[in-house]
């Protein structure tokens, strides 16, 4: 007797139970443009070389930009970052607009305030169900000090003690 694919719903609760940080995903668009998303489907794939992965909905901006992007950031947030995770996830038109972001020398798109940014050049994607998974190949990063932002049960917590 074949298995059947749990409902979308129990999926979501299922999943939930999984304490995730927060990230947001900066690139350039093709024309220069600043796009971002917020996403918890981060993880570390390998040492050697260091590789990353996230999840892209096939839907998302994001998705179209990090198929030609030359490269993307993985901007972990800091637990004061809510409000800038939210801004992220939803349909904001104009998301960067009063947001607080530089360009590093390598053309890197860095969201001020992270607890820690990882830059990555594209490696290769995989096609999974609604999601493409990206492997970045991890070429620099920065580090700051503070508590991450962490996602459960659908709502947002606080780390403990830094």
């Amino acid at each position: 007797m074949p298995f059947r694919d749990v409902d979308p719903a129990q999926f979501r609760q299922l999943c939930g139970h999984f304490a995730t940080g927060v990230v947001i995903i900066t690139a350039a668009a093709p024309d220069g443009h600043p796009v971002g998303m917020t996403a918890n489907s981060f993880a570390s794939v390998s040492l050697e070389p260091p590789l990353i992965s996230v999840n892209v909905e096939h839907v998302a901006e994001m998705h179209g930009v990090l198929l030609t992007a030359k490269g993307f950031v993985l901007n972990i947030l800091e637990s004061g970052q809510e409000t800038l995770s939210r801004r992220f996830a939803g349909n904001v038109p104009q998301r960067f607009d009063g947001v607080g972001y530089h360009m590093d020398d390598r053309g890197f798109l860095l969201l001020d305030g992270s607890l820690a940014s990882i830059a990555c050049e594209p490696l290769t994607s995989f096609e999974a169900g609604d999601h493409t998974i990206f492997i970045g190949r991890v070429i620099g990063g920065t580090v700051s000090t503070g508590r991450p932002l962490l996602y459960y049960r659908g709502g947002y917590m606080l780390a403990g003690p830094a």
